[in-house]
């Protein structure tokens, strides 16, 4: 275990960190692209290098380590977020000289129209929407720059870290895995909350969401299926989150006007004898 207090560990640990980010990825592209063989023994191609950019402080962290290493940040708009998020990481990319693959959901997989069929998400519905508001986001990064998905792949780089949540404390992250023709990759998914720092404090250029500091999340996903409790009271007094909450408020009304159940258009909602992060049903 690292005594985080002493300075020197820290900054011995965090060279260790950034060279495995190196070792992973090469790794990821040698397993699962260059040396996986089709039926004819052909290998498969890289067809890109995708950053997924949220506009968090992780995300954010993996943005600048990966910037002179990626051919693309990808960031989902998800409809429903705080807009000064989306902006500022379009203002990062465009620092660093990086093409933004910003995507908006397909029509038919929005957020809009999950909630005017069941209403708002709870805990165990959370999947479920994040593959349609995000994952169909990656789906057409995915389709744009794989044209033929059996003889290349594309670079998926996240910033999923073990210690990131308490929903996640304790799961497993793979490295590096394949979902057809993307390849996942997690390099910071042993780091800590303190190397996160340490990084910042070695690399003072890495920039800061305000909105992340603020609220203490990137706001870049406000589908509430994971909201603490009273997180809308706060998102209401907050005011970049101002256009957000007022689409809220909207789908509200039009979620009641299309007969969805009273007790699903409440944004935020969960099963009171569970605590967050446990599953529910919808």
């Amino acid at each position: 275990m690292i005594d985080y207090t002493d300075r020197g560990a820290r900054e011995r640990r965090l060279d260790t960190l950034l060279a495995s980010v190196d070792k992973i990825i090469a790794h990821a592209i040698r397993r699962g692209i260059t040396e996986h063989r089709d039926g004819r023994g052909r290998g498969r191609t890289l067809a890109g290098t995708v950053t997924m950019f949220s506009g968090g402080n992780d995300s954010t962290v993996l943005a600048h380590i990966m910037r002179t290493r990626t051919d693309y940040f990808g960031h989902a708009n998800t409809g429903i977020g705080i807009e000064a998020t989306r902006e500022f990481v379009r203002k990062a990319c465009a620092d660093w000289g990086v093409p933004l693959l910003e995507r908006t959901p397909l029509p038919g997989r929005r957020y809009e129209d999950y909630v005017l069929e069941h209403g708002f998400p709870g805990p165990g519905a959370h999947d479920r929407v994040y593959a349609r508001i995000k994952g169909s986001a990656f789906e057409q990064i995915n389709k744009e720059l794989c044209p033929n998905p059996y003889r290349q792949r594309v670079l998926f780089v996240g910033g999923r870290r073990f210690t990131e949540s308490a929903r996640r404390e304790g799961r497993r992250i793979p490295a590096w895995e394949r979902r057809k023709s993307i390849v996942w990759v997690s390099p910071l998914r042993g780091w800590h909350a303190l190397d996160l720092n340490t990084y910042r404090q070695r690399f003072p250029d890495c920039p800061t969401n305000e909105v992340a500091g603020d609220i203490g999340m990137s706001g870049e996903c406000l589908c509430g299926a994971f909201a603490k409790p009273d997180e809308l009271a706060m998102l209401r007094t907050y005011s970049p989150a101002a256009t957000a909450v007022t689409e809220i408020d909207r789908l509200t009304a039009a979620a009641l006007a299309a007969g969805v159940p009273a007790g699903r258009c409440v944004w935020g909602r969960r099963p009171v004898d569970r605590p967050c992060g446990e599953g529910c049903n919808l």
